[in-house]
């Protein structure tokens, strides 16, 4: 918690001072009034006492009581504004973070946990710090200064409080050390909850098509009742402390109460002025007690809120405390233009028990096609992904106009890149913020929109939806077919006007005619710049310079179409199983 605080910035601390120096003024209001209701029992005791010098005593009683509200309203005030600006500050550092993060990284956290993070977590320690602020300075400094104004007025009574004060904080301190352990596992439990739902939500029509609705409740159900139990441990525990705080306070009152009389019953009657002075130390000492123990019930309410929040700064630290693998290189200019080569580079995934791509060497220059083909789980998708540094090599190197990726600012990097993802990923917003999303060394004019979404074979769909390049497109794309996803997927790699562009088997959910006619596009429109095709078909890339056959990671087979049908046995058996046998021929 506490180094999670260090990223709190000067404004909030600042308030967070402010708000303590009010709360030691209100402090001192509240523990004047027991003395000016001492002087009040003096005054009405004493014989010949004038009304003005009571109305004086109470006049100071209601002024401590003004000043006190006052004090309280403006920390109240400042604790929350810095509350809100503090998690705002450092929800917008885990945003930014994350999104810096590479995808070895987010291996290590799931989506739904990283959304709990974000929100649940965040919000936990904003409860703490707007509600807790105030009580977890005001209680332990109004106790410490509550005790030490009534330690010289009787030892007796300064032993019975202590021995109150003792019995308080041990048990507090066992139902903590109790509930602690339990609120890592609620936190880990919403993360379960949050995934289950998520994916329900996703794959609801599989869901339907399948029906597993009674699967996928029960499994809801058996995380949510495993929750359930353990919050009701968790409050059941905490339910203990009001009623043990009640008993102590009430307790410790009587027990005040009891030891002064006794204490007044030993003076001799014909002192008056001694039983008027205990009896007064009496009143003021039940008072302060009962602050001491007042204090310790606003702890007790922090101690109920602390735990959780205690355990989400743990979990917001572990993401802010992961380091992206993938550091940026300072090199913003490259030798050539447009090539792209791979000097016998292997690639491991992170915990892996073998390589996914191995020794891989090719080169390709600008303004050629390369095209990737192999079975499935061959490591073509891995293959394209070393070129955009969404994973480094584990050895060789990945080359970009005649550097290595790892030397590249990210800028400079993805500048010559206009990369289409396997899955198309559309984002909530119109067609034209899709496609001109991002930031690029090029501007993007409306113009060079229309004729990347007409290359890239959408013109027919778009102009017939309400708005055209106005239209919104729902979240994830749930309002559009995945041919539609996948043509403006396209488009939005097109519109950068990159050196680069690669193609990770983006062609799949298109139609064989749209397919030929997007191909023809970029072959006669875009003749200078390097294509990477990653492809399932043989009649998407049958006219690429060169094709690399994989197959288990490694190469075998490096050519034209001609050359492979002829000699690679692995492109032979993908071609007879897609051509007819006059292309074969």
């Amino acid at each position: 918690m506490l180094k999670l605080l260090k990223r709190m910035r000067r404004r909030e601390v600042i308030m967070c001072l402010l708000c303590g120096v009010f709360l030691l003024g209100q402090i001192y209001f509240d523990l004047k009034l027991p003395d000016y209701m001492s002087n009040l029992t003096q005054l009405i005791q004493t014989p010949g006492t004038q009304m003005s010098d009571i109305w004086m005593t109470g006049g100071m009683m209601l002024l401590c009581t003004i000043s006190s509200a006052i004090l309280c309203i403006a920390c109240g005030y400042l604790s929350a504004k810095a509350a809100s600006g503090f998690t705002y500050g450092v929800r917008e550092e885990l945003f930014h973070h994350v999104t810096d993060l590479g995808q070895q990284e987010m291996l290590g956290f799931s989506v739904p946990s990283l959304i709990t993070r974000t929100t649940n977590d965040i919000t936990q320690i904003q409860m703490v710090i707007a509600m807790g602020l105030q009580a977890l300075i005001k209680s332990p400094v109004m106790a410490v200064w509550a005790i030490f104004k009534i330690l010289g007025k009787s030892w007796e009574l300064s032993l019975v409080t202590a021995a109150f004060v003792v019995v308080l904080c041990a048990s507090v301190a066992v139902i903590v050390s109790t509930v602690l352990p339990r609120f890592r596992i609620v936190q880990k439990l919403t993360d379960k909850i949050n995934r289950i739902a998520r994916e329900n939500l996703t794959g609801i029509n599989v869901v339907h098509a399948f029906n597993a609705e009674a699967f996928q409740n029960e499994k809801f159900d058996h995380t949510n009742t495993v929750m359930k139990n353990t919050q009701l441990k968790n409050q059941r525990t905490f339910a203990a402390m009001q009623p043990l705080m009640g008993l102590g306070m009430n307790g410790l009152s009587l027990s005040i109460f009891w030891v002064g009389a006794a204490l007044l019953s030993s003076i001799p009657a014909a002192d008056l002025d001694a039983k008027l002075t205990m009896f007064s130390n009496i009143v003021v000492f039940s008072t302060y007690a009962t602050y001491v123990v007042m204090s310790f019930m606003m702890l007790v309410m922090i101690f109920m809120m602390l735990p959780a929040a205690q355990v989400s700064a743990e979990r917001i630290n572990q993401v802010m405390n992961t380091d992206p693998t993938i550091k940026e290189g300072h090199i913003e200019k490259g030798r050539e233009i447009g090539s792209v080569e791979f000097r016998d580079v292997t690639f491991r995934y992170p915990d892996a028990a073998e390589d996914d791509l191995s020794h891989i060497s090719f080169k390709v220059e600008k303004g050629q096609t390369l095209a990737v083909i192999g079975a499935t789980g061959s490591g073509k998708t891995t293959l394209v992904s070393l070129i955009a540094r969404f994973y480094d090599a584990t050895s060789g190197q990945v080359l970009v106009d005649g550097i290595d990726v790892k030397d590249y600012t990210f800028d400079a990097l993805y500048n010559k890149l206009g990369y289409v993802t396997q899955k198309a990923v559309m984002f909530s917003g119109s067609v034209e913020e899709n496609v001109g999303f991002g930031s690029s060394i090029h501007e993007t004019s409306p113009r060079e929109l229309d004729k990347a979404i007409e290359l890239a074979q959408a013109h027919s769909f778009v102009r017939n939806l309400e708005g055209g390049k106005k239209h919104m497109i729902a979240q994830s794309g749930r309002n559009l077919s995945g041919g539609q996803k996948q043509r403006l997927s396209i488009a939005r790699a097109l519109a950068r006007n990159a050196e680069i562009l690669v193609f990770d088997d983006s062609f799949s959910a298109l139609d064989y005619r749209t397919d030929s006619a997007l191909r023809a596009g970029l072959n006669e429109q875009l003749s200078g710049t390097t294509k990477i095709i990653v492809a399932q078909r043989i009649s998407s890339i049958r006219h690429a310079d060169q094709i690399l056959v994989l197959d288990e990671g490694k190469i075998v087979g490096c050519g034209t179409h001609e050359s492979l049908i002829q000699n690679c046995p692995i492109y032979q058996e993908i071609a007879k199983s897609q051509l007819s046998e006059s292309e074969l021929a």
